[in-house]
């Protein structure tokens, strides 16, 4: 079945929290921008250590690669999968 676009925006995307969630984020690019700790077009992204949007606190955010940022699992923990820690709820394969 393939993916309805409109109908996750207009159920999702669209919401209030989800626009003021939005809108957060782009206000902590914005803001490392002005502190040239990014620049346009350098292929980074912006993590929140918290995983909260709307904390845009200087000690709340780090620039990583895109890799690495949208590699990590938020609902486990933020780790990133590989780095040597452990992630609760993720049990490794088992070799049969």
């Amino acid at each position: 079945m393939a993916r309805n676009y409109r109908r996750e925006y207009d159920s999702y995307h669209s919401s209030a929290k989800q626009k003021k969630n939005r809108a957060a984020r782009n206000a902590a690019r914005n803001s490392l921008l002005a502190d040239g700790r990014v620049t346009k077009g350098d292929r980074r992204d912006v993590h929140h250590r918290d995983g909260d949007p709307t904390n845009n606190s200087s000690s709340n955010l780090v620039v990583t690669s895109r890799k690495t940022n949208r590699s990590r699992n938020m609902s486990a923990g933020g780790q990133v999968r590989g780095s040597g820690k452990a992630i609760q709820g993720i049990r490794p394969a088992r070799h049969i």
